[in-house]
C-alpha cells in the first residue's frame, strides 16, 4: 500500500465493501480507502472498557503497528468508537489456511514446507524479538495472499485485550489446537504455539483434524477432546504416507512435554524445512489455482 504507515485514517475515509469474516469478538470487513483505493481488512472488537484501559490498548496496538516482520499481518491503525475498537489490518486476499484446506482437502509436503518456514519466521519474531506468545495459532489465523506469502494474524490483539482486562489466562477462541499444558492449567510458554502449529500442519497434510479419524466424521465432544489432548498419546504423521523428515517435524512439534518440543528457531533448521529450501517452490501457484474467498466482482 502507498505508505500506509504515514496515513492518518479515520473511519470516514474507509468505504465498506463487504463482510469477509466473523471472528472472536467481532466481524471483519473488507474496506477500501476512499482517497488512494487501497484495500484493508477492518476488524471490529466489542469492548466495554474504561478510558485508561482503552489508552493502554491503543498504545500496545501502536507497537504492533511497528511490526517489522514480513510474516506477521500489519496493523496500520486502530481507533475506538462507541465501545468498538477497530483495527485497520493488511488485507490478505487469498484468505486463510482454513479456506485453502476447504478446497484442496490436503496440501502436499513441498507446499507445507514453505508454509511452515514462513509461519516459523513469524513465530521466531514473536517469540524471540517481541517476547510474546500468540496463544491462538489455528488455520484461520494463518493468512495467505496472491503472492504466496503466509502471515500470522490476530497476534497480540487477544493477548493485549486479555492482559489489559486482567485475564491473562482466560481464553477466547478454539480449544482444538491448544497445547496439553494449557488445557490442564499448568504454566506455559512459547512452546505452546509450537504444539498448535504442529497440529495445524498435520491437519493440512492428512485432510482432517488430527484428533478425529476419517471414518469418524462427527467431531469429539468438548470433554472428549480435552481428555484426548491431555491423556492420550499425541497424534503423528503416518510413516507409510509421508517422508521421514515430515514425520520427524510433526513429532518434534507435537510432544506432550513442552521441554521435548523444539523451539521456532530450532524448527527453522529442521531437515523437513531444509529439504525443500532450495527447490524454489512457489505457494502462489497453489493459491492461484483456487477460488479466492472473496469475489470482488459480486
Amino acid at each position: 500500500p502507498p505508505d500506509s504507515e504515514d496515513l492518518e485514517f479515520s473511519r470516514e475515509d474507509l468505504e465498506v465493501i463487504k463482510v469477509i469474516g466473523k471472528g472472536s469478538g467481532g466481524i471483519v470487513q473488507l474496506v477500501r480507502h476512499k482517497w488512494h483505493g487501497t484495500f484493508y481488512a477492518l476488524k471490529g472488537i466489542q469492548m466495554c472498557i474504561q478510558e485508561t484501559v482503552r489508552k493502554q490498548i491503543v498504545q500496545e496496538l501502536k507497537i504492533n503497528k511497528a511490526s517489522q516482520c514480513s510474516h506477521v499481518v500489519v496493523c496500520y491503525h486502530s481507533f475506538y468508537h462507541n465501545g468498538v475498537i477497530s483495527l485497520v489490518l493488511e488485507y490478505m486476499d487469498r484468505g486463510s489456511l482454513a479456506d485453502i484446506i476447504k478446497q484442496v482437502k490436503t496440501i502436499l509436503e513441498p507446499y507445507l514446507a514453505v508454509v511452515c518456514m514462513q509461519v516459523l519466521k513469524g513465530l521466531v519474531y514473536l517469540h524471540h524479538e517481541r517476547h510474546v506468545i500468540h496463544r491462538d495459532i489455528k488455520p484461520s489465523n494463518l493468512l495467505v495472499n496472491h503472492k504466496g506469502e503466509v502471515k500470522i494474524t490476530d497476534f497480540g490483539v487477544s493477548a493485549v485485550l486479555a492482559s489489559s482486562m486482567g485475564q491473562r489466562d482466560t481464553f477466547v477462541g478454539t480449544y482444538n489446537y491448544m497445547a496439553p499444558e494449557r488445557i490442564s492449567g499448568s504454566s506455559y510458554d512459547y512452546k505452546s504455539d509450537i504444539w498448535s502449529l504442529g497440529l495445524v500442519i498435520l491437519e493440512c497434510a492428512i485432510g482432517h483434524f488430527p484428533y478425529t479419524s476419517t471414518e469418524q466424521e462427527e467431531s469429539l465432544s468438548f470433554y472428549e477432546l480435552l481428555e484426548a489432548i491431555v491423556d492420550q498419546p499425541p497424534p503423528f504423521a503416518p510413516p507409510d504416507q509421508f517422508s521421514p523428515e515430515f514425520c520427524s517435524f510433526i513429532s518434534a512439534s507435537i510432544q506432550k512435554d513442552p521441554k521435548q518440543r523444539l523451539s521456532s528457531l530450532e524448527l527453522l533448521s529442521h531437515p523437513f524445512i531444509k529439504k525443500f529450501e532450495d527447490k524454489d517452490i512457489d505457494l502462489a501457484i497453489l493459491v492461484g489455482s483456487l477460488d479466492p474467498p472473496v469475489n470482488l466482482s459480486e
